[in-house]
């Protein structure tokens, strides 16, 4: 490697001047300037190549610029862009029926809209909507958006503090404690949301036991179980669905992230024997125009051909157990499902991850001791190992500088 990541030349220090000039600063950028992409690679202005292990934050489980995503975009920008659900649309109607042909259960009933976070919003209206009742509980550690309603489930106290009042009548609980959970519910819960793997939060996941005892007592209470699939859903944790795992139908499910490839769209999807909302009662601008749409099949289309979620599958067993071997104490735990992967370390993860970027490899966050993975799910096993390498290269320096330093 000639030069570590952020030493910019003029040309990406010119561009990140413009960009720091003028956008929100409700960002902390790396100092890079990414202009390509292709499969699980990506290039700064100035050629370098990285290794990509976040995916946008879980957006390109199909890769980067995938050759059918990009055709399908490029016919339909040539024949129509714009279409609201005012009327109907060839692609709409092809993309909705291919994605309830994969959903479990009756879950058939689609709002389409632009990204996750308007599809966790739609999740709160339609629960209240079908229940009549106000109250939804959520989890501690669990992360749903940053818009006002998904702020209001999101747990960390950093992202809400400046914003109160949020929505009234969501309540935290800790997850996996279904006795917590219990006491929560009340008559006026209209629906629990969980991730199944809580991403952000720290890869927990979810257990099995406790999954099916909150269906049991969702049952029970007449309450909606609305499963927030925006970062594990099409195929990341080697189902299309991370709900398969579990054997578990849930009322409602939300999707965002990788279901455009790149394209933004999200989409709410309810059970149909809830039957659908009232004209008038919901909408959205941009939700489910034809590009979108057709981004989505593309995506559905390549997820199948090429068994992106049996891949997936297969590469994370082969990643956390490479990554597992890596016998460091600074090293606490390995966990994850398929290619969503979390490195907890006794030490913050900040350093780690500028240390990797240095490197040509690219993390993130997933709470403050954990190095979060999301790979492309068509990345090649060389890479992953190479990954592993470099990982264990960056922890076994900082563990001797800290031996050196105490």
């Amino acid at each position: 490697m000639s030069e570590p990541a952020g030493n910019q030349s003029p040309v990406q220090m010119d561009l990140i001047a413009i960009e720091n000039r003028h956008s929100s600063g409700a960002y902390a950028k790396r100092p890079v300037v990414m202009v390509k992409g292709q499969g699980a690679s990506l290039w700064d202005a100035e050629g370098h190549r990285y290794i990509d292990c976040m995916s946008g934050l879980g957006v390109a489980n199909v890769g980067h610029n995938h050759p059918h995503l990009v055709a399908a975009v490029s016919t339909q920008l040539e024949r129509l862009m714009v279409c609201g659900e005012a009327f109907y649309n060839d692609q709409r109607a092809l993309f909705l029926k291919e994605l309830t042909a994969l959903t479990p259960g009756d879950l058939n009933r689609v709002f389409l809209c632009n990204s996750g976070a308007e599809a966790i919003e739609s999740a709160i209206k339609v629960a209240r909507f079908l229940t009549g009742r106000s109250e939804i509980v959520a989890f501690k550690r669990g992360y749903h958006g940053r818009t006002m309603g998904a702020l209001s489930l999101t747990w960390n106290p950093r992202y809400r503090a400046p914003f109160h009042p949020l929505l009234p009548g969501m309540i935290h609980v800790p997850f996996n404690n279904i006795e917590e959970l219990e006491r929560a519910m009340t008559g006026r819960t209209a629906a629990v949301v969980l991730e199944l793997i809580q991403g952000e939060g720290g890869i927990w996941l979810a257990d099995p036991d406790f999954l099916r005892q909150v269906r049991q007592l969702c049952d029970q209470r007449q309450v909606l179980l609305v499963v927030d699939e925006v970062q594990t859903g099409l195929g990341r944790t080697g189902k299309i669905f991370a709900i398969e795992h579990y054997g578990v139908q849930p009322d409602i499910m939300c999707l965002g992230k990788a279901l455009g490839g790149g394209i933004p769209i999200g989409a709410v999807i309810w059970r149909d024997k809830f039957g659908p909302l009232s004209p008038g009662s919901h909408g959205s601008t941009f939700g489910g125009n034809p590009i979108a749409c057709a981004a989505g099949l593309a995506v559905l289309q390549i997820l199948a051909a090429e068994r992106l979620p049996e891949r997936a599958a297969r590469l994370g067993r082969i990643f956390m157990d490479q990554l597992r071997s890596v016998k460091l104490p600074i090293i606490r735990e390995v966990r994850g499902m398929g290619l969503m992967v979390g490195v907890d370390l006794r030490l913050p993860v900040d350093r780690v991850i500028k240390a990797l970027m240095n490197e040509r490899i690219l993390a993130t966050y997933g709470g403050k001791t954990v190095l979060r993975l999301l790979p492309p799910l068509v990345i090649p096993e060389v890479e992953l190992s190479q990954v592993v390498a470099a990982i264990t290269q960056v922890l076994t320096d900082i563990s001797r500088e800290i031996g050196h330093a105490t």
